[in-house]
């Protein structure tokens, strides 16, 4: 039993860590040597970057609260709480820009984001606080239910001096990235540790091969013996090391020769090395090169493709995993079936100025957009209906949808009224000769 609980303890006790790396997960450590955590992966300018444009793309996006209408429509739901808690202030300490930003940073960083929910007497929430993922655990119980073990410090509240709090799940926003068993997510950092460790190694290596004057390391050599070579090393390295001593002329006595023992960077790769590091960590992300500032391969043709693809590939799926998880957690049984979280991505998914208007006239001049649906996308001022800012107009005379087929009608009855009365017309008439109807006449209406 105790071999089966070993294999099954992911299940019962998830952990924020790579399977079969706990140690090289929590102290850092990769395969370049260098420590890579949450924090010095930061320090990486394309993990910056990438984390930088994700969580900035999810926070500048609408967040709107709706519920489902009689007719099946959809409105935004401006009267309930979770309105305003998700559209503007979540708490009284910051917006909903800054909310959703950092609690995207920390889904990044750490593979998941938590928040408290603070809720009232009559269990409605007036509040959401973000929670440290690193000081979160997710455990479950003797009875198998889950339960959230938070641990605080002194940085939380001055009151405070270090314990742990437990939350039921009705109390924690939980959005879990990438993870083996759907409770948890694991963190990209840890899973990429080696990638960015190298990158990080990299720069590492350039800034001290600058720090040395930009001239490799190499040997003194001297055709006798030195009594004190230290003394020797530390005067070369104070006269001619750091790239303030840079190109400054060397001048070697008692037969003294300098051999350079290390490659050059040219000969190293540096550039082509650093250049992939970038796009390696632009992948780990799913982050297009061109966002990173890496134009080497874009284009004025794809780079608008790559940006669509970004949104649509990228975007979305995080997009889902924050309303599905919102859904699951702030609102009852009851209230999933007529309210539900939805973020706006079409202004992301526009193109240019000259396709908006191409697809805008196809839709109005086929009768499913009105002028005031394109002005909504464009954010322009509403047209009065008066005036016909909410007809839905169908191409010909542009004339309302619900008037469609009415000329046709009404050009049906009229012949018949017309014929019966040039019949009667013509059977008074006085012929030319026969005394019957015109030849031109007969051929007028046998045309009709």
């Amino acid at each position: 039993m105790g071999l089966f609980s070993v294999l099954f303890r992911a299940r019962d006790a998830p952990q924020n860590r790579t399977s079969g790396g706990a140690y090289s997960f929590f102290l850092g450590n990769s395969t370049s040597g260098k420590r890579v955590n949450e924090r010095t992966s930061m320090q990486m300018t394309a993990v910056y970057s990438c984390v930088r444009i994700l969580s900035e793309a999810v926070a500048g996006l609408p967040l709107h609260f709706y519920k489902y209408t009689e007719d099946g429509g959809k409105e935004k739901a401006a009267g309930h709480p979770l309105y305003f808690l998700l559209h503007d202030e979540p708490n009284p300490e910051m917006t909903s820009f800054v909310f959703r930003e950092t609690l995207m940073t920390h889904l990044l960083l750490w593979g998941n984001a938590y928040a408290q929910i603070i809720r009232n007497g009559k269990g409605e929430v007036i509040g959401l606080y973000p929670l440290m993922p690193d000081r979160m655990g997710v455990e479950r119980d003797s009875k198998g239910q889950l339960y959230y073990e938070y641990t605080v410090s002194m940085e939380d509240a001055p009151t405070v001096k270090g314990s742990t709090v437990i939350l039921p799940p009705t109390e924690v926003l939980h959005i879990p990235g990438l993870g083996f068993d759907g409770l948890v997510g694991y963190s990209p950092i840890a899973m990429a540790k080696n990638a960015i460790g190298m990158a990080i190694a990299c720069e590492e290596y350039g800034a001290k091969f600058f720090a040395n004057g930009a001239q490799p390391s190499g040997v003194l050599e001297h055709p006798g013996t030195i009594k004190d070579p230290t003394r020797v090393r530390e005067s070369w390295q104070s006269t001619f090391g750091g790239s303030h001593n840079a190109n400054k002329v060397a001048v070697l006595e008692e037969g003294m020769k300098y051999t350079p023992i290390s490659i050059s960077p040219e000969q190293a790769q540096f550039l082509e090395t650093r250049k992939f590091q970038i796009n390696e960590i632009a992948r780990i992300f799913r982050v297009p090169p061109h966002m990173v500032g890496d134009l080497e391969k874009s284009s004025f043709s794809n780079i608008e493709q790559q940006s669509l693809e970004f949104v649509k590939y990228t975007l979305d799926p995080w997009v889902s995993r924050w309303e599905q998880s919102m859904a699951r957690s702030l609102l009852t049984a009851e209230e999933k079936k007529k309210y539900f979280v939805k973020f706006n991505v079409d202004g992301l998914l526009r193109g240019d100025y000259q396709s908006r208007m191409n697809g805008y006239a196809v839709g109005r001049q086929n009768g499913w957009m009105s002028a005031n649906d394109i002005r909504e996308l464009e954010n322009l001022d509403r047209i009065p209906e008066d005036v016909g800012g909410d007809l839905y107009l169908i191409n010909g005379n542009m004339m309302p949808l619900s008037m469609s087929g009415a000329a046709y009608q009404k050009g049906k009855e009229e012949p018949n009224e017309d014929e019966e009365v040039l019949e009667l017309e013509e059977s008074e008439e006085p012929g030319n000769g026969g005394g019957g109807a015109r030849p031109g006449t007969e051929r007028h209406h046998r045309g009709r």
